[in-house]
């Protein structure tokens, strides 16, 4: 019996060849086997990531990640199962591994594994960075569909956030709304002067009033109570390279954060949204500036309204002038609306099993997106493609699709499976400088101390004497 080879370790640049990352090898076994590839200056006109559970979407999902970091690229990953923290650990060798690679035509003893720069985050702090937003970052619409409100109770959100704007701009600048106290403090002060502010503002209904309580009250139940607050995340932490020139692969925590779905898909909208706005227009670039991989793609699309459907489209559509690729992961292409779907251009999907005529019709609607290879029929395929093979078709020279080609997908260079606790928090601990800039929670004077502040008889006496400058001044007023 012969000694399994060592496995090299580098630092995944093997796997970089040209402006290309390499995700697999079509047509192994076969005389003709080629490599499939992801052009990196094409990168950033999105893709999309799909089959049925067990088939191995989240080992591409790693491989994506893996590559992109190789080539400099930093990466964004929502890790549902934990499974996804491997990358930061040098991958070790296994006789599934070593037949792949042998399938794959590639030689096991020359093949490298390596461990890739990561940084941790969680929205609860638990298992990496806190990733905190304002309530005002966060913004009415967004909110709307996190609380799950109707029509007349987004109005009277929107209210409050005009309302606590203009009082900012009539001379109180603390009266922001950062967290959920200070949303709830004003909506309350609201329902009081209801009556006092309908000429401006229109009707709020006590009733009203009462359910935007009650669903404060359940989002703090559900922990969004860390979210929302200050120092908020700098999304500029999230577009960075390693001293040796590799991106920063970073990971969300989100195995916790699943159990509250629609948390974790306002959460990632944020993120999509904020990008759009705060980074400059680049153009088209050699490769990205950061790469965003959403698993459970169908949670962003479930029951969504129509503005923040259209929210979505637009980011989706534009964000690419900003120098980032989006890349959606679910179970089925129908989980994406055909509006967002038409903007990604690179595709993998795995398996998907057809047991119903329903399954059978996404299978045959699925097919019907890829520009067709005569070797096989592309229907039949899907439903024949084993763990870890995919069909693969990608944008390359001038930005139309490649033939569809049945492919297996290269083994990862890091470990397969999840760090343990004790790794997990040392790589956390180990950075020191986002963990003295996140790790304590910052509450400053906002809406809920200055309204507070208002209750008392101090605070009724400066509100009366608002008008009258130098009286107010007498009573520590401004």
């Amino acid at each position: 019996m012969t000694d399994t080879p060592e496995p090299t370790q580098a630092d995944g640049r093997d796997y970089v060849q040209d402006g290309a990352i390499l995700l697999g090898i079509s047509n192994a076994g076969r005389r003709e086997m080629s490599a499939e590839t992801i052009e990196l200056k094409l990168a950033n006109r999105h893709g999309l990531i799909t089959g049925a559970t067990g088939t191995g979407k989240t080992v591409t999902l790693q491989v994506l990640a893996e590559g992109f970091s190789a080539a400099g690229v930093p990466v964004f990953a929502a890790d549902i199962k934990g499974d996804l923290s491997g990358i930061a650990a040098i991958g070790k060798r296994s006789p599934m591994v070593e037949s792949r690679l042998k399938d794959m035509g590639m030689d096991p003893s020359t093949y490298a594994n390596a461990a890739f720069p990561t940084v941790f985050w969680d929205i609860f702090g638990e298992q990496g960075h806190p990733v905190r937003a304002t309530v005002k970052e966060m913004g009415p619409l967004l909110l709307s569909r996190l609380m799950d409100l109707s029509e007349p109770q987004e109005g009277v959100l929107n209210i409050a956030f005009r309302w606590a704007e203009d009082e900012r701009q009539g001379g109180d600048p603390a009266m922001q709304i950062l967290d959920l106290k200070d949303l709830r403090s004003v909506i309350e002060e609201m329902g009081k002067r209801a009556s006092e502010l309908r000429a401006k503002y229109g009707n709020i209904s006590p009733q009203t009033v009462g359910v935007l309580q009650r669903r404060l009250l359940v989002l703090e139940e559900q922990g969004a109570v860390s979210f929302f607050g200050e120092p908020a995340l700098d999304l500029g932490d999230f577009i960075k390279q390693a001293p040796d020139g590799r991106g920063i692969v970073n990971i969300l925590a989100a195995e916790k954060l699943m159990n509250t779905p629609r948390l974790y898909a306002t959460f990632l909208l944020w993120m999509l949204a904020e990008l759009f706005e705060t980074l400059p227009e680049v153009g088209d670039l050699s490769k990205p500036k950061l790469v965003f991989l959403f698993d459970e793609a169908h949670l962003l699309f479930n029951d969504a309204p129509k503005a923040v459907l259209d929210q979505i489209e637009r980011v989706t559509r534009l964000i690419r002038s900003k120098g980032v690729g989006v890349y959606y992961v679910t179970q089925s292409p129908a989980d994406v609306p055909d509006r967002v779907s038409a903007q990604l251009g690179n595709r993998i999907q795995h398996a998907l099993r057809a047991f119903t005529p329903r399954e059978q019709k996404a299978i045959r609607a699925a097919a019907e997106t890829f520009r067709p290879n005569p070797a096989f029929d592309t229907e039949r395929t899907i439903q024949e493609l084993q763990v870890g093979e995919a069909l693969v078709s990608v944008l390359h020279n001038k930005g139309e699709p490649s033939m569809v080609q049945r492919t297996l997908i290269r083994p990862p260079m890091a470990r397969l499976g999840p760090l343990t606790k004790d790794e997990r928090q040392t790589l956390v601990d180990a950075d020191t400088a986002l963990v003295a800039k996140y790790r304590d929670t910052l509450d400053r004077e906002s809406a809920y101390e200055r309204l507070t502040k208002r209750g008392t008889m101090l605070g009724k006496v400066q509100e009366g004497l608002k008008g009258f400058k130098g009286f107010g001044k007498l009573f520590g007023g401004k």
